[in-house]
């Protein structure tokens, strides 16, 4: 289990104007799964790790999050940071960081599901002594979502945009731990990418990868959404 006081952010801003053509009336982390928002199957996985304060960091059609989900979901208490103009995913979750101002934040992007092992990675991450870590995957094509390369005592060495390279590799699976002193470090209102901005600056200070190799759902096309049911039926323990 995680410690109950590790805060959670849910980056759950996006436009989703690739699903616009499936999914319209509401922001992409509401579309429905199984009869329920593809979001509430984060925050059950979260409220079985042990943490208790969630933050949704919202941005389009805000407000339809927020009546969704209200303030609690199960024993999560939740609150929302909601941006009036475009902050990117460095800007929200900077202006998140002030509901909280923990030592350490667990990130979350809303849009896409893995399983990992949440608390192996937060002992990992404690004990390398590590500024962030994030969680990687191989995959057999990287060219959709960038590279990682990780260096032999398992710290990010590099990143690679999106395209720039195919074939087999590990990507980054949206899943964060970040140490007080990198948020604090982000431009407060101004708008900033923590996957492009940052995260390259920040190698200097260590990364850990974390790697996993189970299951995980990008919901950002309508292909990958069309998987999204069979994708959390599989999931399900068996009777």
């Amino acid at each position: 289990m995680l410690p109950p006081d590790v805060p959670v952010a849910i980056l759950a801003g996006g436009l989703g104007s690739r699903l616009r053509s499936v999914v319209s009336d509401r922001p992409k982390v509401l579309a429905t799964v199984s009869g329920r928002p593809f979001l509430a199957w984060w925050l059950d996985a979260i409220a079985r790790h042990g943490p208790r304060d969630v933050v949704l960091c919202s941005g389009y059609m805000a407000e339809k999050i927020e009546a969704e989900f209200g303030v609690s979901h199960g024993p999560l208490r939740l609150r929302y940071s909601a941006e009036t103009s475009p902050l990117g995913t460095g800007g929200c979750l900077r202006q998140a960081w002030e509901f909280f101002f923990p030592e350490t934040m667990m990130v979350l992007n809303g849009d896409s599901y893995c399983a990992p092992d949440l608390a192996g990675f937060f002992q990992l991450f404690q004990e390398s002594g590590a500024a962030a870590g994030m969680v990687l995957r191989e995959m057999d094509d990287t060219s959709r979502y960038g590279r990682v390369a990780l260096a032999e005592d398992g710290m990010v060495a590099s990143f690679s945009e999106k395209g720039s390279q195919a074939g087999p590799g590990w990507i980054n699976m949206g899943v964060y731990l970040l140490r007080r002193s990198l948020v604090e470090s982000l431009p407060h209102g101004v708008p900033s990418s923590i996957e492009r901005d940052h995260f390259p600056a920040w190698i200097s200070r260590r990364i850990l990868g974390f790697r996993y190799s189970g299951p995980f759902l990008d919901i950002g096309t309508p292909e990958s959404y069309a998987e999204a049911e069979s994708f959390f039926s599989a999931l399900r323990p068996s009777p």
